[in-house]
Formats: C-alpha cells, structure tokens, sequence
C-alpha cells in the first residue's frame, strides 16, 4: 500500500536531505582547505652552527638547512605563518647584526632588516607590520616598522631579553634579565609607559589568547609569575624545583595548559593555566630552552647541549621523536607555507 507523504513531511525530508548535502560540502571544503595549506614546517635557531634547522612537521625529519650568519638566537613566524624572522648577532662585525626574514616556502633569505645592536629575543605584533627586538647589550629595545624599514630605540631595562605582544597589539612587554623588570612599550606612542617588578632574571612574557593572563618565566628564581594584563598586578607565583629553571613557554591549542621548557631540569613541564598547578614533567633532551607547539598538538624543543629537538605528542604527555639539529639549538617557530 502507497502511503502518501503530508506536505510537513516532505519539508522536513527536503531539510534533512539539504542539510546533509551542506555537512559533505562543508566537510569538502575543510578537507581542501587544509590539502591547500601545505606542511606545517618547524624553523629551528642554531646559535653556535650559525644556521636554521627546518624540520617537517608530518615526518619529523630535516628537509633543510639555512645557513642566516653569526649567532642567530631569536625566531618567530609571521602572524601568516609565511615568513619566519631570525635574530642574528655578530658583535665583530656590527653591520651584520639584523633580522632575517626567511620564505617559508622557498627556505630562502629575502629581507635583511635593521635590528640594533646584540638583538637576542623578539616578538612580532598581531598584525605582522612591527617587530620588538631585545638589544642584550645596550638595555634598548628597538621598534622596527617592516614596511618602511624605519627604527626606533627605547631605553628598558638592564640586559633586556625576551619580548612579548599583548594580544591587541597595543603593547609590548620587554623583559630585562639583570634589573629583574618588564619594561611596558606603548606600540603607537613609540614610547616606554611603564615597568613592573618580577622574579630573578625574567626570561619570556608569553600571553593567553583572550588577553586575561600574562606568564612570565624567570630563570634564577626558578618560577613562572603569571600577571593581570590590564592591571599588571600579580596573579599568581608558581615555583619550581631545583635544578628546573623555566625558559621558553608555548599554549596548548585549547588554552588550557603551557608548556615550560625547563633549561636544567631538562624536562618540559605542564602546567594547568587556571589552578596553576605543574600537572606533569616530560624527560626531553638536554638543556631545553625554546619551545614552540602546532595547532595540532605536536610539541618541540630546542636542547642546546645535546644538539636535537625533543617532539611530544602534547596530548599524551610524550616523546614520540628526537631529531638532530646544528650546534647551539636556541629556539623554535612553527611556521605553514
């Protein structure tokens, strides 16, 4: 016997059949979209081999070498993810001294861009058109436009070292190792507004995405302060145990935790970003010192003694991979051309 559809009933067929058809559609397209990104790269510092390690993210192994000049220490992708700078520092012959800004896809140099002097860490803003370089020996921080090449210097505090953008963009935190400060940069007014007191040798300023929360990791205290962005204010002060004395520090994709290179402790720990409890301590190579995660979960360090890079599967709590790099490996970019 026929059964004869109600009119309701063949809207309702018509929606799910519609519907679904957009699930597949939109399902396509995502697949597409990430075929079309191409690979995740990872750009590793050399300090001492005076090169770039780049390593793919899929296999794991070394696809490229590039060789960028003396001492190259900071590394930072673009906010694209299609250029990675490179801090390069040659105290013996000044006029070397720049960031190197590097094609993701070629692996090739194609910009030099003034630096100032001894520049060690920096950071590029959300926007991708200013860099803040840490002038290690000059207690400078120098403001860099990319698009006219232009320079201004500011005075911080003593032995700056890491730099960090607030999520807007507006500021930029300068730490300085000796003075045990922050130095707060106003980005438009080129113009230092404000310091804040931290720990012993304060090392990385690193923000969570919604701005609420600034960490600070500070080496010779051995402990993490984590900061009220908007207040500067201490929120709270997370310790560590000797010989752990936190460096570099990445999210994970979620937000939930970070991840802290432990330099002596030779381990990455893991730390829960709202009870600001250490959750666990990942064994990786020796000497870790920066880090940087992808946006699916795969964690590398630099070990500057044992020459590698440790990758944990974040998730997992685990090192799934250990890949050798030059001399001297300082730091870490994730980058996808």
């Amino acid at each position: 016997m026929k059964i004869k559809e109600t009119k309701e009933c063949i809207r309702r067929r018509r929606r799910f059949r519609d519907g679904n058809l957009v699930a597949v559609l939109l399902a396509a397209a995502a697949i597409e979209s990430r075929a079309a990104a191409g690979p995740v790269l990872v750009f590793v510092s050399n300090e001492k081999s005076g090169t770039v390690t780049v390593i793919d993210a899929e296999t794991d192994r070394v696809v490229d070498t590039v060789t960028v000049g003396s001492r190259p220490r900071g590394v930072q992708a673009s906010p694209d993810r299609r250029r990675v700078y490179v801090a390069v520092s040659d105290k013996s012959s000044p006029r070397n001294e720049a960031i190197v800004a590097i094609d993701a896809a070629t692996r090739k140099i194609i910009s030099r861009y003034p630096s100032g002097t001894d520049p060690e860490q920096f950071a590029v803003s959300p926007d991708g058109k200013t860099i803040v370089i840490a002038n290690e020996d000059a207690s400078a921080a120098t403001v860099l436009d990319l698009a006219s090449g232009r320079t201004t210097t500011l005075p911080v505090g003593t032995e700056p070292e890491g730099v960090g953008f607030t999520p807007n963009g507006q500021f930029a935190w300068v730490t300085a190792e000796t003075s045990n400060n922050l130095s707060i940069v106003d980005i438009a007014a080129r113009k230092v507004v404000g310091a804040v007191a931290v720990d012993q040798r304060p090392r990385v300023a690193a923000f969570a995405r919604d701005g609420k929360k600034a960490f600070v990791s500070c080496e010779i205290s051995s402990t993490i302060v984590v900061l009220d962005p908007d207040s500067r204010k201490q929120l709270a002060r997370i310790e560590f145990a000797q010989p752990e004395k936190p460096e570099g520090i990445a999210f994970s994709p979620d937000q939930k935790q970070i991840y802290v290179a432990t330099s002596h402790g030779n381990s990455v720990a893991i730390i829960d970003t709202e009870t600001y409890k250490i959750e666990a301590r990942v064994p990786v190579g020796h000497r870790p010192w920066g880090i940087a995660i992808t946006p699916g979960g795969k964690l590398y360090t630099a070990n500057g003694l044992s020459n590698d890079v440790s990758v944990l599967d974040a998730p997992q709590q685990r090192v799934i991979a250990t890949i050798p790099a030059g001399e001297g490996p300082w730091g870490v970019a994730v980058a996808a051309p």
